[in-house]
């Protein structure tokens, strides 16, 4: 089966950068590509691309393109607007919890298989019953302390969970884990 490749196209590094290091979390299996300047996105052949993630600025110089793919277009904006509300969009302003959110529903309610994203990668590690039940509630947003005082551990024992779970996973981040155990159905993106 072949990648499913995702292209981010912002002429802004650091939201370039952000993005597809957070949708390499979420996606391992696919290619993410992340493109400055519209033209390099153009050479680089968009048709091969089942998703775009664009820069507000980059969609309004090239809207003509982007509006006859409104399915495949997630539009990184600022805030919450009707400007283009056909169109799927990700306020870049969000907290991380709520980007994370924003992607995993984005990637829900997916219509067409030919857009779908593959979440599949390496396999899962396997995790222990303590280590999942962990992970989920590191997903729902829940401290080390709450964590603890939840499953009757002490605090040093969920971190020594965490990392063991960061460890085997591969995975370094809050958010990495958070949409791990959404991919996995361990939480619903709802509960998030």
């Amino acid at each position: 089966m072949q990648q499913p490749a995702i292209a981010v196209i912002t002429p802004n590094s650091l939201m370039g950068l952000g993005l597809k290091t957070l949708l390499g979390e979420l996606l391992p299996a696919a290619e993410i590509s992340v493109f400055h300047r519209f033209a390099a996105f153009e050479e680089s052949g968009p048709e091969r691309y089942v998703h775009y993630f664009v820069a507000m600025q980059t969609f309004l110089r090239h809207s003509a393109f982007f509006q006859e793919r409104p399915r495949q277009t997630i539009l990184l904006g600022h805030g919450r607007s009707t400007q283009f509300a056909e169109m799927h969009r990700l306020d870049v302003c969000a907290s991380e919890e709520r980007i994370v959110r924003d992607i995993l529903r984005l990637r829900r309610d997916a219509r067409r298989p030919e857009h779908r994203i593959d979440p599949q990668g390496p396999p899962p590690a396997v995790l222990s019953a303590r280590e999942t039940e962990v992970l989920s509630l590191v997903a729902r947003g829940l401290m080390n302390k709450e964590i603890a005082d939840r499953l009757h551990i002490g605090t040093t024992t969920v971190i020594s969970h965490r990392r063991n779970i960061m460890e085997k996973l591969g995975i370094k981040s809050v958010a990495g884990l958070t949409l791990y155990a959404a991919t996995l159905g361990y939480v619903d993106a709802d509960d998030l």
